[in-house]
């Protein structure tokens, strides 16, 4: 993944982008630069995100610039960092499909950065809730092994600390059947409840008495199934198309 010209972007938005990092320093600023009757312009929008290290555009201000004119770069700052893509950033860029201008803040440095079809391995992914986290690891396992794409359900950060129960609810919507009680089969998703009131978390099983999940603040990997993973698991379920 090479940088790119930040000249292709006029000094009004460069000097907007700026500002707007600074204004929301510590905490990760987001913006877009959108095409509008030729010139380009700077847009501020809104950071979902609940913690300063990520950020979660939010979609009615895309929505809008979108509306405007051309939706050209996304933007967004690393406080006090330096302004090369993260794992996660690489992800979401393939996910838009769009450059991405990462600036440096306090410092100002930045640098422009293009998608180039990059996949991250399933294997040592480090933990970006929503974008490299346990259902997103459950998604490219199933893509990248068997073909087959899964739907990506929107969950915001705690999710299951505040109403939702999204495996239980969206496990058939995503084309799996329970199977709890059955003898485990390969590419098998377990469903378990880590810490929390409803299913939180999952894992494929390999075979062989092995899982491969992604624990928040843990790189993705492999582990035996048995003991604790075991006794957390609270539904098995199976893609229709291995019935």
């Amino acid at each position: 993944m090479a940088p790119g010209d930040v000249a292709a972007f006029s000094q009004d938005v460069i000097s907007a982008s700026l500002e707007h990092a600074q204004d929301e320093y510590p905490r990760e600023a987001c913006g877009l630069v959108v095409l509008v009757a030729g010139a380009q312009r700077y847009v501020s929008c809104r950071n979902q995100a609940e913690g300063q290290s990520h950020f979660v555009l939010h979609p009615e201000d895309y929505a809008q610039a979108e509306a405007e004119g051309e939706v050209l770069a996304v933007v967004h700052s690393h406080p006090n960092a330096a302004p090369e893509p993260s794992e996660a950033d690489r992800v979401m860029m393939e996910r838009w499909g769009l450059p991405w201008l990462i600036i440096n803040v306090p410092v100002g440095h930045w640098r422009l950065w293009y998608p180039t079809g990059y996949r991250p391995p399933l294997i040592g992914r480090p933990f970006s809730h929503g974008v490299l986290d346990c259902f997103s690891l459950v998604r490219d396992y199933y893509a990248e092994r068997l073909g087959l794409e899964l739907p990506d359900f929107h969950r915001p950060d705690a999710w299951w600390e505040k109403g939702g129960n999204l495996y239980l609810e969206g496990y058939a919507e995503a084309g799996f059947v329970d199977v709890t009680g059955s003898a485990l089969r390969e590419h098998d998703v377990l469903l378990m409840q880590l810490r929390s009131p409803v299913p939180n978390h999952a894992g494929v099983y390999l075979g062989a008495d092995v899982v491969l999940h992604h624990l928040q603040n843990r790189l993705s990997g492999r582990e035996t199934y048995s003991g604790f993973w075991e006794r957390i698991t609270r539904k098995v379920v199976r893609h229709r198309s291995l019935c």
